[in-house]
Formats: structure tokens, sequence, C-alpha cells
């Protein structure tokens, strides 16, 4: 029977709880109890991701996640979409830099069969993977490579700003998505080493929210997943450490059919997990989150030089995480007088620091995005896996926001002034190809969430 332990709420976490539990294969376990509505979220955090690939076979994380819903040893083709929606539930995959994830939102007294089918999954999957389903997923991710990237406006520009702020040879020089040769040159071998590598029992979370019986729930996870075997070999993922800062100012210009010129910059930041890093994230808030920032006042309401402007972090654990601003210009303005105004904006804060009423904001701002993501069973059970995956410890989640509220203006300050600055960023300018093509952009934020970072299994 699996082992574990029950935690107590810790402080700041609202009355959430959770046990943690290890199934003797390795698998490692959190429940969260929540009977306000009848459904139970299921999530499931492999410890892999693209940081993981080698040259010559970027894509391969991304391509393999869409390759678990191809069918495995009990679930033919696409049965896993059909059985769960079957049931009144949905579902959906996704790969990131560091981990891939699949998740199911049940009907409470349809949980049995989702936690059955992941299983299934984790401890079938070779002998469903043949010639027909690499040759149909490759083509997929090569279409949704298409339709993503290559073919919408500023659609490289994460895989270009990525290239230019990580060095050749990087773990995180390339994003999930990969490249069209190496998505070609993956062999039907090449998918299945990758699952016996890393889709292992010993390498991942599971995680159930909801309106659940704990006990019943893990005796259908001893059930399913605990006579899977533990697979042992897997390769450490190469060192993601750099400098604090790049050094010097990196700088790529782009000429494209765009509706805009636009400039887009990835500063180095603090790792994820770390204070420093909570700090750079509300200084972000502060200059770019929303309507009430900084630079949106500044340039889209004051100046009126931008359509658009926005500033956020994209949080890594393994690798220094991305500062990253997006700012749409207006018509007829030229890409150096809002990059001038960007850094006399970044220059002011870096000297005087936020007010009380931006700290207050911020802070509240970030909090509320916390909230949001706990108050439903499926973001809570992501977090939950997150924080295991990614620092060892899921109580972690219940107390994240705590955290960020006990940094001081004082560290927003030292951090925007260490690291927001012209010799620490790597820059995109987007041209248009012709100059009176240089209208105005429909207004977007900044893509800073997690969607970044992600390739997902589309429907």
């Amino acid at each position: 029977m699996p082992m574990g332990h029950t935690a107590t709420a810790p402080a700041g976490a609202g009355g959430l709880t959770a046990t943690e539990h290890r199934l003797a294969n390795g698998l490692r376990v959190v429940l969260s109890e929540d009977h306000l509505t009848p459904v139970a979220a299921v999530c499931l955090w492999y410890d892999v991701g693209s940081r993981h690939e080698v040259k010559g076979r970027t894509g391969l994380a991304h391509l393999f996640e869409h390759l678990m819903f191809q069918g495995s040893g009990q679930v033919k083709g696409n049965g896993h979409f059909e059985l769960v929606q079957g049931a009144g539930g949905s579902l959906n995959g996704t790969t990131s830099f560091e981990r891939t994830n699949y998740f199911e939102t049940m009907p409470a007294h349809q949980l049995e069969l989702a936690l059955w089918l992941e299983a299934d999954r984790m401890g079938s999957l070779l002998a469903a993977l043949d010639d027909e389903s690499m040759e149909n997923q490759r083509d997929v991710v090569k279409n949704e490579r298409r339709q993503r990237y290559d073919n919408v406006p500023y659609g490289t520009a994460f895989e270009r700003l990525t290239a230019l702020a990580y060095p050749e040879g990087h773990p995180y020089h390339h994003t999930p998505i990969g490249s069209m040769a190496d998505l070609d040159a993956a062999t039907l071998e090449d998918a299945r080493n990758f699952f016996r590598t890393y889709y292992a029992p010993n390498n991942a979370v599971l995680s159930v929210v909801g309106d659940i019986d704990p006990e019943q729930t893990l005796q259908w996870i001893e059930k399913y997943f605990g006579s899977i075997p533990q697979h042992d070999g897997k390769p450490a993922p190469r060192d993601g450490e750099l400098p604090d800062t790049i050094g010097e100012q990196l700088r790529h210009v782009v000429e494209e059919d765009v509706p805009a010129r636009a400039l887009m910059a990835a500063y180095r930041l603090p790792q994820d997990g770390t204070r420093a890093c909570d700090a750079a994230d509300l200084a972000l808030t502060v200059l770019g989150g929303g309507e009430s920032s900084r630079l949106h006042n500044r340039l889209v309401r004051h100046d009126r030089t931008a359509v658009s402007a926005g500033f956020g972090v994209l949080r890594l654990a393994g690798a220094p995480s991305l500062g990253w601003l997006d700012v749409k210009t207006s018509h007829g303005v030229e890409v150096p007088d809002i990059e001038a105004a960007v850094d006399e904006e970044l220059a002011r804060f870096a000297a005087q620091g936020p007010t009380d009423q931006e700290m207050e904001r911020a802070q509240a701002q970030l909090e509320r995005e916390w909230l949001d993501r706990l108050g439903t069973v499926a973001g809570r059970a992501d977090e939950l896996c997150r924080y295991a995956v990614l620092f060892g410890d899921p109580q972690l989640a219940l107390t994240a926001v705590q955290r960020v509220l006990e940094v001081t203006a004082e560290e927003v300050q030292a951090v925007a002034a260490e690291r927001l600055r012209p010799d620490n960023r790597a820059v995109l300018v987007y041209e248009p190809t012709k100059a009176e093509d240089a209208d105005t952009a429909e207004p977007a934020a900044a893509q800073t969430d997690s969607d970044d970072e992600e390739e997902g299994k589309d429907k």
C-alpha cells in the first residue's frame, strides 16, 4: 500500500491542505480535498521537457506528448479523448522547457476512469506506438508549428528571443516546438527510447484535487499505478546556469509582413523559487502588468506612441528567468523612439523604486492571480504538481503568495537596478516589409505567462 503523511494547513494557505504519499515504485501522489462542487481534477507531471533534449532531436518532448493521445495497451486510437469527453470530462496536455503534463477534470464519480486511463498510458504506451501513429502525429506537430509560429505575425518572436537570450548549446536555447528538420529526423526508436527513459512512475508526480474520498482514491492509484515498474538511468538535465547578467545588448532586426513595428526584449532575471524572482515579478508588474502600469500609461495613454505595452516574467527553475517586454507601435512611430522612452522609464524606476501605492497594487494583482490558480480544482492540481516537480515540495504551492507579500519595495528597486539594464537584454525589432504597412495593430498584452513556454495538444 502507498505510504504517506497528512499535512496540516500551512500558514498563509487559506485553509487549503494537501496530503503526500509515495508508491513503492517511486510515484509521488498529492491529494487535496475540496467538496465545494462534485468534480475532481487529475494532473500528472513528468519531469521532462525541451531542456532534456539533445542537439538534432529538438521537439521530441512535444512530439511525444502528442503520441500519448494516440492509444495505449487497452485504449485504441483516439479513445482517451472519447472516453473522458463521453463521461462529461475535459482533458489536454502541454509541454514546456521543464516538464510535460497531462490533465483531466471529471465529474467526481468518474475519477476512477481518469486514473485508469493515465495509468494505462504510463504502463503500456509502447504496445500501441507504431510507425503509423508516429507519422500521423509528426504531421500534426509540423502543422501546429506552421499555424502558431511560421505563418502568423510575430509568430517566431519567442523562438528568436529565446535563442538570443540563451547561448548556443544551452539547454533553453531552443523552444519546445522544435525545428522542422529535427521533427523530420525523429525516428520511432527515438520515441520509444524517450518513453523508456522519462515516462516512469519514479519520474512523475500525480495530483488529485476535488470532491474525493482520499482513502478510496489511494486504493485506485495503488491498483492502477502500483504495478508499473520504475525506470532507472534517466540522465540529469544539462546545466542551465549563466551569469546574472548578459553583459551586453544582443540585437536582431526582423523584416516581415507584420501589421506594426514592434519592440520586444528579454531581460535575464533570477531563477524561479527565489525571493529575488518574486521581487522581479513585482517590478515588472508595476512597469508593465496591465493598463495601470507605468509603460502602458507612458506609451499608450500619454505619448500615444504604442497601441500595446506589456512586461512580465517567464519563470524558470532550471535557468535564469526572462523578463519579457512587448511593445507594438502606433502608426508612423519609429522603434528608437519607443526604446528611448522604455529606457527612460526603467532608469527612473531603478533610481526611485515603486511607490507605496504601486507596491500595494502589484502585490494585490499577484495575489489575485494566485487565488485564481488555486481557486479551481484543475489549477490547484497543476500548482501542486509544479512545486513538487520543480522544487521538491508541493506544500509550497499553498503559501506562494505569502512570500510575494513579504517582498519589500527596496528589494524590488534593487533587482530592477541590477537587471533591467540595456546591457542585460536581448532585443528583437520587427520592421514591416513596407514602410506604409506600419499601421496600428490590435492591442495585445505581452505574452508572459506559461503559454509562452508551452506547446499543447490540439483537440
